[in-house]
């Protein structure tokens, strides 16, 4: 993961691995870390800020892009016209995202990005054009049955989110299951979510019985 915004990698951090199969190793903020963590952990896929504080990011995918055993890359930025993205096509960037996205435009393409992967693990020697044109096809985000599946957990977490930064207090999992309407099991698991992307911040209220009371709270700063 490489951005150069702390809070927003934290996010993004928190999006990448509530998708299965997906794990961050290691998350960079300029491009010259963004060049030392590629080349010392070899990921598969790096999400690729444009704009970082020492160099321009798509000048760190052309370096990236011309190792012998290159990630796949896909481009996060806020940048939208058209020179940014020509370039970032023309070097060869899997799929670009304009900031700011929600988690089911990114969980979209790392599925599709994860049924490639697992094709190409079988593919043949000698490809055909069908074997070749399936990967392309592969490539592309998720039909609208996956997508449907996907946003389901999206606008979960939104709604949560919602109910903790409009309220004046932090809440528990108990609280947010009422005033969204969900059960707390759900509630808790998109509260951790969140608080694990750096959205929230987790609070422990002791009370009496000597257990505390998880509670959240949107982090400032």
């Amino acid at each position: 993961m490489v951005d150069d915004d702390f809070r927003v990698a934290g996010v993004h951090v928190g999006f990448v691995e509530a998708v299965p199969g997906f794990r961050v190793v290691g998350t960079a903020h300029t491009g010259a870390d963004a060049r030392t963590l590629t080349a010392s952990l070899r990921p598969e896929l790096v999400l690729m800020d444009v704009y970082l504080p020492d160099e321009d990011g798509l000048e760190v995918v052309r370096t990236l892009l011309a190792d012998p055993d290159p990630p796949a890359v896909l481009v996060i930025s806020a940048a939208n016209d058209l020179g940014t993205v020509r370039r970032a096509v023309q070097l060869g960037a899997l799929h670009y995202l304009v900031k700011p996205f929600g988690f089911a435009e990114l969980a979209e393409r790392l599925a599709a990005f994860r049924r490639a992967q697992d094709d190409l693990a079988r593919f043949p020697a000698v490809a055909t054009q069908q074997d070749i044109d399936r990967i392309f096809d592969l490539l592309r985000p998720a039909t609208p049955a996956q997508a449907e599946a996907i946003r389901r957990l999206a606008p979960t977490l939104q709604a949560v989110f919602d109910a903790v930064s409009g309220s004046v207090s932090s809440l528990s999992a108990t609280d947010v299951a009422a005033a969204v309407g969900i059960s707390r099991t759900t509630a808790q698991r998109a509260l951790t979510q969140l608080e694990q992307s750096g959205v929230l911040r987790l609070e422990l209220r002791y009370g009496t019985t000597g257990r505390p009371e998880h509670r959240y709270a949107v982090k400032r700063g």
